[in-house]
């Protein structure tokens, strides 16, 4: 291979792979061609070991050895145990196999991986007399077989471990989250730093965590390769290793960093002191500390750093905190505000790039990326945003629902439309509040296309008396809508709400459309609830505002609590399945005999009887069953208990959850009713609340429609109005 060039594979993070090509170009490699999430090429050896040395975008590169027939597991058998692997593995180097891609007969790539390790150990078995020992952690010889059809490719891989470890950190003392290596040299090669840099430019980073960003930027600026602190590599248990190549390699490159260093400026710094000392740690370990100046501050102080940046070029480059990894929702306002702040900061003409899956950056920053790049970050959808700093940021100026001018930062200067109509809306909503003695309503509910969002308002009450609180929800986004665009629209909607109302941007709840939520696909869920005492009808409710289903006040369903509560004075009541647990509080203050609620979560269940007590209702009256529905109904049939008053409101569908069965709303409703109707005393009632497109089966009860009568006002709008009957037996009437 020394003198003949063979096809060599770079992998990358997905959406960078052109920024990859030209690497590759730049060091002199031939016939590159960008595929998904990786780069073919063509290479001699010496070419194969500069790209494992040098490339700052790739994870892995790899050696195609072969291509193999594998139409089935017997013949990848064959095939692999058939190739000349005496050439390839060093004699005592260990071995480890890594299959990826399926086919119709090999549909699990741990078999695959299984059937070609026992291929080639066979064949070595054969050839040298002994099995090579597996290392599947730290092998000698790493070979990757991707499967294709009836083909599979055989390669080796060799980098041995992914060339985002540099060797500049130091295992398990980094900080939370941190942005691998190659990832952050992406983003800076995407942005042009290698272009600032050459020229003398700074490069800037108000939230620079363990400093990766900072280092990999001072490492292009100084012309250091990034594989130059690591140990081990793939290639050491490859036969055809050329060690005399590999050294000469290395010699160059330390050439190549003892040159004079470029004229650049690093400037990183963070909230954390902590995070700090690790950058500055890793930044020594990667031997360019000269080049990164670090400091222990607020990104909204970022100018105190910077002065003397004024006539220089220059980049911002950053890797927010965000929900899903280490805030809350609560605390992104301010993430958003310190990030402001630090762009503003910058000259004027500066690039910025901002890896994030925040679409609500653009509204903070009032500016449109020039560029949008999908990629991931470990595990988490995100997008490379790059802004040109040039214009000035967009603002919007509304007029407050007390009447005050404001200027507010947008994305989208259409967006004022948006904050004309909420505040019209807010008069009028207000009035009508005001007269009914309602205190939680919806003001807004996709009144124009543009903005598909509702906007509820909630009184505070007890100790959160004098706040007031909304929730911004986004309708579900059709396949065809720009996601980009949508996402500037709710979060322009969710900044022009705040102002407009007057409400402190920490008490607007963001509920985004769930395709790009971030807030909502957060691994704990206590840090996505966002919880305020509110009131209706005389009872006070510790609601989570984010609409966790069972532990809030559903503002749709207002009129189908108080309906019920008319009902309930000397009843028995009942109330089924959790989108009417607000209601047992309602119907025990309203003097029902007795309640009792079934639900199937613990945690819904505690949520009631907490509500109970903040009400003063909690006792044997009240009683809180956890327990799948149905189950609860036979019970309830053998000991021939009765209910005056039964409020059923079942979902479409719910997940078997313990010894509860799943449950299908199309299938299941005509036995539930079955169950209601032998459960009912003989004057009974029961409010039954079904999704909008439901009908009601034909069943042994007497029904009325009331479904109009249940519709507020405040939601007179929407067009996904709940089913609502009451039903009797039949030989009573209404």
């Amino acid at each position: 291979m020394k003198a003949a060039e063979q096809e060599l594979v770079a992998r990358c993070a997905g959406g960078f792979e052109d920024v990859l090509a030209r690497e590759l170009r730049a060091l002199g490699m031939r016939r590159v061609r960008p595929l998904n999430g990786s780069v073919v090429f063509f290479g001699t050896q010496r070419d194969a070991y500069r790209a494992c040395l040098w490339s700052r975008v790739a994870t892995r590169v790899q050696l195609v050895l072969g291509r193999v027939a594998a139409k089935d597991a017997d013949e990848l058998y064959q095939s692999v145990a058939a190739f000349p692997w005496e050439r390839h593995v060093r004699d005592g180097a260990t071995i480890a196999i890594r299959a990826h891609g399926t086919s119709e007969t090999l549909r699990n790539t741990q078999f695959t991986a299984l059937k070609v390790k026992d291929a080639l150990c066979d064949r070595l078995r054969e050839v040298r007399g002994v099995r090579p020992d597996v290392d599947a952690k730290q092998p000698g010889f790493l070979l990757q077989v991707g499967l294709r059809g009836d083909r599979a490719t055989l390669s080796l891989d060799l980098t041995g471990e992914s060339l985002h470890r540099r060797g500049y950190r130091q295992e398990g003392v980094q900080s939370e989250a941190p942005l691998k290596e190659t990832l952050a040299a992406s983003v800076l090669l995407a942005a042009g730093w290698d272009e600032l840099a050459a020229d003398g430019g700074m490069l800037v980073d108000p939230m620079c965590g363990s400093g990766t960003f900072a280092i990999e930027g001072a490492m292009i600026a100084a012309g250091v390769a990034p594989g130059l602190l690591r140990e081990r590599w793939g290639f050491e248990g490859w036969v055809r290793h050329d060690a005399q190549v590999w050294n000469e390699l290395l010699v160059e490159a330390y050439d190549e960093q003892a040159e004079p260093r470029a004229r650049v400026r690093i400037v990183a710094g963070d909230i954390d002191a902590d995070v700090v000392e690790l950058a500055r740690a890793n930044a020594e370990r990667a031997g360019v500390s000269d080049l990164v100046s670090l400091h222990v501050d607020d990104a909204c102080n970022l100018a105190r750093h910077v002065r003397g940046a004024h006539g220089m070029h220059g980049l911002l480059v950053e890797n927010p905190p965000y929900g899903m990894r280490l805030l809350s929702q609560a605390e992104l306002p301010a993430v958003h505000a310190a990030l402001s702040a630090a762009v503003d900061a910058v000259p004027k003409g500066w690039r910025a790039s901002i890896i994030t899956p925040d679409l609500g950056i653009d509204t903070a920053l009032g500016r449109v990326p020039q560029e949008v790049i999908a990629c991931h970050n470990g595990p988490i959808e995100a997008w490379v945003r790059r802004y040109d700093l040039s214009a000035k940021p967009q603002e919007c100026t509304v007029t407050t629902f007390a009447g005050k001018q404001v200027g507010v930062r947008v994305a989208d200067a259409g967006s004022g439309q948006f904050a004309s109509r909420l505040r019209k809306m807010a008069k009028e909503r207000a009035r009508w509040a005001r007269g009914e003695g309602v205190t939680c309503y919806r003001l807004y509910d996709a009144d124009l296309p543009d903005y598909p969002v509702s906007v509820d308002v909630y009184a505070g009450a007890a100790e959160d008396e004098g706040k007031t609180f909304a929730v911004v929800e986004e309708r579900p986004r059709p396949r065809a809508v720009d996601v980009q665009r949508a996402g500037r629209h709710f979060a322009d909607a969710v900044a022009l709400t705040a102002a407009t109302l007057d409400v402190p941007i920490e008490n607007v709840v963001q509920k985004p459309w769930a395709t790009d939520a971030l807030y909502l696909r957060m691994k704990d869920a206590d840090s996505v609830a966002a919880w305020a005492t509110v009131s209706e009808a005389g009872c006070l409710f510790k609601s989570d505002l984010s609409g966790t289903v069972g532990k809030s006040l559903p503002l749709d369903l207002r009129l189908i609590r108080e309906l019920t509560a008319e009902h309930s004075r000397g009843a028995r009541f009942a109330n089924l399945f959790a989108a009417g647990n607000a209601a047992t509080v309602l119907v025990a203050s309203a003097g029902a005999k007795s309640t009792v609620t079934i639900d199937a979560s613990k945690e819904r269940i505690a949520w009631v009887n907490e509500t109970l007590r903040l009400n003063g209702l909690a006792g044997a009256q009240n009683t809180l069953v956890c327990s799948d529905v149905r189950a609860w109904l036979a019970r309830e049939m053998r000991t021939k208990r009765r209910y005056d008053l039964v409020l059923c409101s079942p979902p479409e569908r719910l997940q078997a959850h313990g010894e509860s069965k799943a449950w299908d709303l199309e299938k299941d409703l005509s036995g539930l009713l079955a169950q209601l109707e032998a459960v009912l005393a003989p004057d009974g009632t029961v409010v039954l609340v079904l999704p909008a497109h439901s009908e009601l089966p034909r069943c042994g009860f007497a029904a009325e429609d009331v479904s109009e009568r249940v519709v507020p006002h405040d939601f007179e709008r929407s067009r996904n109005h709940v089913r609502c009957y009451l039903l009797m037996r039949s030989n009573r009437s209404a």
